[in-house]
């Protein structure tokens, strides 16, 4: 029993000190409602700042990739529609390593050195060598799948960081409301056990709370824009890849068809 009544007198002591720190140094700025925040409220700030932190750093690096995307697609797109030979735009494409229209016909021409290597036991064949012979159909259907193939590689390397763009909207809202909430407990928390409270000495604790909603939101509505922004790009590059390889399809059945 003394045990139990040293203990309340402590707890309450405690929550009214803390009240009555609030009263005392509370400035109400920005940065003085986080240096006051709790340890909870603070480790949900320091979750959401690195949150923060890592989208903006995918947001500035998926833009230089998709920029360098369509900067090295337009420069292999003119090469490849002049019609020059295969061996020629292979050359070209190899070093536009940016452009996924270019991996794409990269993989699917090396494949279709490959095939003619073994149809002809030719050792010496190269990838940048000429291609003469005719294909037959179920070499063009193999050349399809590799296609097929290297464009679902290269979306998915598009689409590789672009996820943690949307776990960030959908979840730092609801890191900072946890946040909100349990720091709005707090204060509710001290003023039961204190008995009574002013206006004055409840706002603080409840705008700090508050600061963790604010930080989710902050956090949470640049990762949505960006993913939309981003997926909506890498859309519109996964249609002109398919349009390039139907393009390239037809360009091979003309060249090398039977």
């Amino acid at each position: 029993m003394i045990t139990t009544g040293l203990f309340t007198v402590f707890t309450t002591a405690l929550a009214t000190a803390g009240i009555a720190s609030q009263e005392k140094h509370f400035g109400g700025t920005f940065m003085d409602m986080i240096l006051d925040a709790g340890f909870t409220a603070k480790l949900v700030l320091l979750l959401l700042l690195m949150f923060s932190i890592t989208s903006w750093a995918i947001i500035l690096s998926k833009f230089m990739e998709l920029s360098a995307v369509k900067k090295d697609t337009e420069k292999f797109l003119e090469i490849f529609y002049r019609k020059g030979t295969l061996s020629n735009i292979y050359a070209s494409g190899k070093l536009l390593k940016n452009s996924p229209s270019a991996m794409v016909f990269v993989s699917a021409y090396k494949d279709l050195v490959e095939i003619v290597r073994t149809r002809s036991r030719s050792e010496k064949m190269e990838p940048g060598d000429a291609i003469e012979e005719s294909l037959s159909p179920q070499e063009f259907n193999e050349i399809q799948r590799v296609i097929q193939n290297a464009a679902s590689r290269e979306i998915s390397r598009l689409e590789r960081t672009i996820s943690f763009l949307a776990t960030t909207g959908s979840t730092a809202p609801f890191i900072g409301l946890f946040g909100t909430v349990w720091g709005v407990m707090d204060s509710f928390r001290a003023i039961g056990i204190k008995g009574a409270a002013s206006l004055g000495s409840v706002a603080p604790g409840i705008s700090e709370a508050l600061i963790a909603t604010a930080a989710g939101l902050f956090a949470a509505v640049p990762a949505v824009v960006a993913f939309n922004f981003f997926n909506s790009k890498i859309r519109r590059i996964g249609a002109g890849i398919e349009e390039f390889s139907l393009d390239f399809l037809n360009l091979l059945e003309r060249k090398l068809g039977k």
